[in-house]
């Protein structure tokens, strides 16, 4: 990302158990929206972890290395993966002690200390690729209730397939893409998601017309945890859906 003289570089290496991010350039408030999104577009497609390497990054005011602490929030709820920190500069660890941004995310003096740092919960991760056609919600219905019984938690299955349904049509009705169906488990917490090749963000409307296909995101926000919709960094987006055993109501991050 470039573009000023106060842009944010971010270059992404897939490694074997985690995606490696260096940083470099200044963080100001021109560059501030680029390493947020930028990160957090970079962690949709991350499966196991993200690590920024901010070693080369200039921090031009203080008050905005809060960023970090944000993206960390963020991502803890989808894709819920571990993400981290690695500086050895005196003026970030500094900065991020007197601001508490430590205790968000953890700092590393290097990758590999990062790497072996990292919590590693346990993971269970399935993807359908489903062809554009009318067939395809009643293939990722029975794509969640054939997972639901494998990973043993049939208590997902009837809002699973309920969110998988809204999610592929609404791919369907307002994109020309392939959904991309994919379903996660960690931590008692089951996840519902749908890629698309469209960067047009997802929006909540209440349904008027009671014979329009598909249940509406609105039922999606009240059976859910948490939803929201995420670019991506290939571009495109994945619109996503957390559930728990019942009984929590649903907030939006987008």
């Amino acid at each position: 990302m470039t573009g000023n003289a106060t842009a944010v570089s971010l270059v992404p290496e897939n490694r074997p158990g985690s995606t490696v991010v260096t940083v470099t350039g200044t963080l100001d408030l021109n560059s501030y929206p680029d390493l947020r999104d930028g990160l957090l577009k970079i962690a949709t497609d991350a499966p196991d972890g993200v690590i920024a390497d901010i070693e080369g990054l200039r921090i031009g005011d203080a008050g905005l290395a809060s960023v970090f602490s944000v993206i960390a929030m963020r991502i803890s709820d989808w894709p819920g993966i571990p993400f981290s920190l690695v500086s050895t500069r005196p003026e970030h660890l500094a900065l991020f002690e007197k601001r508490v941004i430590d205790r968000f995310v953890a700092v590393h003096a290097d990758i590999g200390k990062a790497e072996r740092a990292r919590d590693h919960p346990q993971r269970r991760r399935a993807v359908q690729l489903l062809a554009p056609t009318v067939d395809a919600s009643a293939l990722a219905r029975e794509f969640v209730s054939r997972v639901c019984a494998q990973w043993g938690v049939p208590e997902y299955e009837e809002d699973g397939r309920l969110i998988a349904t809204e999610l592929v049509e609404n791919t369907i009705r307002h994109t020309v893409s392939a959904p991309r169906l994919r379903l996660e488990l960690r931590r008692g917490l089951f996840t519902v998601a749908v890629g698309d090749d469209d960067p047009h963000p997802a929006v909540l409307h209440e349904r008027l017309d009671p014979g329009e296909a598909g249940i509406g995101l609105r039922l999606v926000a009240q059976v859910a945890r948490v939803w929201g919709c995420s670019r991506s960094w290939a571009g495109g987006k994945v619109v996503w859906a957390v559930l728990t055993r019942r009984g929590r109501p649903a907030s939006r991050h987008g």
